[in-house]
């Protein structure tokens, strides 16, 4: 009986070995810290892996998160330059770099941020006036980023950007951004209305140009191909002419050539005279002068006739 009995405590003291072991086993998974503290004092930063802790020794004092976080704070109230009173919200993208320093430096680090940032911001829009704090958004980011990340280096923070999310001036501002918004507007819209139609009034007396040219062109080809075809026609005909004459010519001479060929008489060539000018009388002439010879001819043929008449 007395060996179950110390059987069963071996067993619950094994049990409760076990059991501490156990509980006292962690794990840190990826993009994890956990800060140690060893009676009461930091002791050591655990990374991602397995490790043991002492019972009732250390203790897990924070378990902190590596990964970048964002934090938009709400609307801020700011003066600028000109004494315009505007609101302005902010985000901010940060990174623990340091678990210890996160843990110890700074008693609620994200409340420390926050009231950073509106002092900063503060500081920065009062050295800017309205229109400025508008147009500059990107010089209010680098600014407060720059100012922010060195107070935070203490605290094992990283600020990685800033960025102002809204700018909200007072609701009089507003309307008269949005009078001088919808003149601007306007003003663009005649500006581009009136270059549409300057470049329509170019290109319609672009096109109204080119239909003059062409017109013309057409014109002066018309009144070439006129010329070319009256001056072919005049050279047809005188071509014509020429040919013709040339035939008469050449009848002409070929009947020289026959009667040359014939050998005729003196009384042939003087009939052949008489009967041209015969020929001639026929005309519109007054006057027709007859060679002595040719008379002479005219006289013998009427001897002739009247011997004849005798017989």
């Amino acid at each position: 009986m007395e060996e179950i009995l110390k059987i069963f405590i071996g067993l619950i003291f094994i049990a409760i070995a076990v059991a501490v072991i156990a509980s006292n086993v962690r794990i840190v998974p990826q993009a994890k810290s956990y800060v140690i503290e060893r009676l009461g004092a930091y002791h050591q930063t655990w990374q991602v892996g397995l490790h043991f802790k002492i019972p009732l020794i250390d203790k897990i004092a924070r378990k902190v998160s590596l990964k970048e976080k964002v934090i938009d704070f709400p609307p801020q109230p700011v003066i600028t330059k000109d004494n315009v009173t505007m609101e302005i919200d902010t985000v901010i993208y940060f990174q623990i770099t340091d678990p210890k320093l996160y843990a110890y430096g700074v008693e609620s680090p994200m409340d420390a941020i926050e009231n950073l940032t509106a002092t900063t911001l503060r500081n920065i829009i009062g050295d800017l006036e309205l229109d400025e704090s508008l147009t500059s958004r990107e010089t209010i980011n680098s600014k407060i980023r720059v100012v922010l990340d060195e107070a935070t280096d203490p605290w094992g923070i990283k600020i990685n950007r800033v960025e102002v999310k809204n700018i909200t001036p007072p609701g009089d501002i507003q309307r008269a951004m949005e009078k001088q918004m919808r003149a601007e507007r306007e003003r663009r819209e005649a500006i581009i209305r009136a270059e549409g139609e300057k470049k329509s009034a170019v290109l319609t007396a672009e096109g109204n140009k080119q239909a003059t040219i062409l017109e013309a062109e057409a014109k002066k080809q018309a009144t070439i191909l006129e010329a070319e075809a009256q001056k072919q026609a005049a050279i047809c005909a005188a071509e014509g002419e020429a040919q013709a004459i040339k035939m008469v010519q050449q009848a002409t001479a070929d009947g020289i050539k026959m009667l040359v060929e014939a050998q005729p008489n003196q009384e042939v060539i003087a009939l052949k005279s008489l009967d041209s000018f015969v020929k001639a009388a026929d005309g519109q002439a007054t006057k027709i002068i007859i060679p002595s010879e040719i008379a002479s001819i005219a006289g013998l043929a009427s001897s002739v006739k009247e011997l004849t008449k005798q017989d």
